[in-house]
């Protein structure tokens, strides 16, 4: 098993929330309900559930958080592209943050400019893309208490190491909510 920076897994040790599970298409004895999981992801990802999904995670700040919502920044992992993050987070995040009174911090953090990028894949494929490069507003961000919302968590790498990108101008992490988390296994 591979060590894990401990910085990645301090932010890796705080609260986490998800509210669906997410089986990837080679899972074959996928039912009903976890096609319906995959695709409510698939919508969210294209920008066709961004309301039902704000609605839920409204619902679950609310229940936790209560009026501390207003004092909470919500913060989207970033997309692969700045394209893909606008459709993905900047309704998501609107409807959201009027629903709790949580500060949006979308609008605080952009994607610019491309890099390339190591992906792994299960344990021995790796796969090379172009990313982008974000940029932060860093003083803005400086004392925030923040969420991280991201759209699916498999090891929790990508949002520990935006979550540390945060804390590096002095916001605080208080953990991340996810739309779903990666299931391999349907246990029916």
């Amino acid at each position: 098993m591979r060590q894990t920076d401990p910085d990645i897994q301090r932010q890796l040790d705080k609260p986490q929330t998800w509210f669906v599970k997410y089986f990837p298409v080679r899972i074959k004895n996928a039912g009903e309900q976890e096609q319906a999981a995959r695709q409510l992801v698939w919508d969210f990802k294209d920008g066709k559930a961004s309301i039902e999904v704000a609605e839920t995670t409204a619902a679950r700040m609310i229940e936790q958080y209560g009026d501390e919502c207003r004092n909470i920044v919500l913060a989207p992992v970033p997309a692969s592209s700045a394209e893909k993050n606008e459709i993905r987070y900047k309704i998501f995040c609107q409807h959201v943050c009027e629903l709790t009174g949580a500060i949006n911090g979308y609008d605080h953090v952009r994607l610019t400019g491309e890099r390339l990028s190591i992906h792994e894949h299960r344990k021995t494929e790796k796969e090379i893309r172009k990313v982008n490069i974000i940029e932060f507003d860093a003083e803005w961000w400086n004392g925030r208490q923040v969420l991280c919302f991201d759209d699916i968590i498999t090891r929790g790498y990508s949002y520990a190491a935006y979550a540390n990108q945060l804390e590096e101008y002095g916001a605080h992490v208080i953990g991340g909510y996810f739309l779903a988390r990666t299931h391999y296994k349907v246990n029916k």
